[in-house]
């Protein structure tokens, strides 16, 4: 296979073998990562579940002051944080395996459940299998759109798509919900594509999990503080609310900001190592910012590293992101990435753009616009094809 990709001086030719020097050599990064992995990868999480049971602890306390307003923000504040690191820095990365090597029971990808309703089995479906195997491949990548919005261009446009804007915010304020329903795959229960009855196993699931949540949020530590019953209540929502904002904002400033590409089956049949690797740097997007966010990101802000390596300690992301972002340079290939500001906004400009019709989006001037490589499947070439507006987000 040949890239083609376009730099100021005209086209930059990738060569089949180049694609898999590629791969070789981040191949090779990855297997020197692996080898090092040691005692401060397994201090590193140990310290994070540490601060997140204390950040649990605190805020658990404080909501017995709750009727104090100063205790009862600095509850929720708490209870936020501990949410945050549950879901992101410790339970999306324990279970994608990256601790697997430390033989611990309590970090083991295949048992951890964490402190969302969503059960962790199904999640691993969704994400680990169906978003990370098919990554930005339009029919395999149900992460496109969530089966509930209109997030990418060769999305078909449908009237329902005026309440792209309304989807999308409720998404994000009941995010873990959404992401809880996100494996029974609605739309295609509404298309008659997949019948109830293959979902009783699922439902069970997450009415069992969710039910624990609820019962633990919402009943049973509210109960705890007695009079402060409401206070308490109202504290743990405020809690979840901010953890689904901000998950929501992370996870789709990785996958969705301007410049993020798509693919079809046919462009990425008999894929070799190599340009699987090219499509998930193509198909996925960081966020800069400092340490202190990096952590309260889950390192996702390295989305472009995760989806390189998902199995690799995520610590480990901002170690080898440089290399990763050279290896870029060196062949052409744009490494996306910019400040949470930009690329939220960007993706809410997709958000609004592609609720519209196409006709009303298509006079817009685009020549200033990135492009972005797409492959031909009758002649196997990724070439430059060039961004619509809405793509680029302007």
């Amino acid at each position: 296979m040949t890239i083609l990709t376009e730099t100021k001086d005209g086209p930059l030719v990738l060569s089949p073998d180049q694609v898999e020097e590629i791969g070789r050599t981040l191949d090779a990064l990855r297997d020197r990562i692996v080898a090092d992995l040691g005692e401060r990868d397994r201090q590193y999480i140990y310290d994070i579940i540490k601060a997140q049971r204390g950040f649990e602890i605190a805020g658990r306390g404080l909501m017995y002051l709750g009727f104090l307003p100063p205790f009862w923000l600095a509850g929720v504040a708490a209870l936020s944080v501990s949410k945050i690191l549950d879901n992101m820095e410790i339970g999306h990365n324990v279970m994608h395996g990256q601790y697997d090597w430390m033989r611990e029971p309590g970090l083991n990808s295949r048992v951890f459940e964490w402190d969302t309703v969503c059960p962790a089995d199904q999640w691993k479906h969704s994400h680990n299998y169906m978003h990370h195997t098919y990554t930005n491949i339009h029919g395999r990548d149900r992460d496109i759109g969530y089966g509930v919005l209109r997030i990418d261009e060769e999305q078909d446009w449908h009237p329902y798509y005026l309440g792209n804007p309304l989807y999308a915010f409720l998404l994000m304020v009941f995010f873990e919900w959404g992401v809880m329903l996100h494996d029974l795959e609605a739309d295609n229960i509404i298309k008659g594509k997949r019948s109830w009855s293959d979902l009783k196993p699922l439902i069970k699931g997450q009415l069992r999990k969710s039910g624990r949540q609820v019962l633990k949020d919402y009943v049973a530590f509210p109960l705890l503080t007695g009079p402060l019953f409401l206070s308490t209540l109202a504290g743990n929502a405020t809690a979840n609310l901010v953890r689904n904002l901000w998950a929501y904002s992370i996870i789709f400033c990785g996958h969705f900001p301007s410049g993020v590409q798509t693919f079809t089956e046919e462009e990425t049949a008999e894929e070799t190592r190599g340009e699987w690797y090219v499509r998930q740097m193509l198909g996925s997007a960081n966020i800069s910012g400092s340490p202190l966010f990096h952590i309260m990101s889950g390192n996702l802000s390295h989305q472009i590293e995760h989806h390189l390596f998902p199995d690799l300690p995520a610590n480990r992301y901002p170690e080898i992101a440089p290399e990763v972002r050279a290896l870029c340079e060196k062949f052409g290939l744009p490494y996306n990435t910019g400040p949470l500001g930009k690329q939220i906004g960007s993706v809410w400009a997709k958000i609004f753009q592609l609720a519209l019709p196409p006709r009303l989006t298509e006079s817009r001037i685009a020549r200033f616009l990135p492009a972005v490589l797409r492959k031909q499947p009758s002649s196997g070439v990724i070439v430059m094809r060039q961004q619509s507006p809405t793509e680029a987000g302007v």
